[in-house]
């Protein structure tokens, strides 16, 4: 039978050297690792890390404390506008005319009820496209100067 192989069959007995894991920067500050150090001559560095393992930020910090919920409400406006009283009432007004209920008035401007709940309450953010499906709806004006 034939050789599958042209030339002489040879075996590769070179060794396979296996290396240890590197220990984990953990097992390194374990105590009793350092005290094994110390013990055998090794060199060992320590370092003490400014407020480590502590949430504590006392008057002994040399950099001031920013408070940073100050910092956005300085640079932010505080509220948003909210509907005023006049444009609610006109929904209201307009929408119980048209003998319509919240929710009748919600499924005609493809919105939720709670949205028409928010804008008759005074709580929704006006806006323009909403205000522009409720004028549309209703058949009142709701934005601009002349809102009565």
């Amino acid at each position: 039978m034939p050789s599958r192989y042209p030339g002489a069959v040879t075996q590769d007995w070179e060794p396979v050297v296996l290396h240890k894991t590197k220990p984990k920067s953990q097992d390194l500050r374990d105590p009793k690792a350092v005290n094994a150090a110390l013990r055998s001559g090794l060199a060992v560095q320590t370092v003490k890390k400014f407020d480590a393992g502590s949430n504590k930020k006392g008057k002994s910090m040399a950099v001031p404390v920013i408070n940073t919920k100050k910092l956005e409400e300085e640079t932010e406006p505080s509220a948003m506008d909210r509907v005023k009283a006049e444009v609610r009432l006109a929904v209201q007004k307009a929408r119980l005319e048209k003998k319509m209920s919240q929710a009748d008035l919600a499924k005609q401007i493809n919105e939720r009820t709670q949205v028409v709940q928010e804008y008759e309450n005074g709580k929704a953010v006006p806006n323009q496209a909403v205000l522009a499906k409720m004028e549309k709806v209703l058949g009142v004006k709701l934005r601009g100067k002349h809102v009565k």
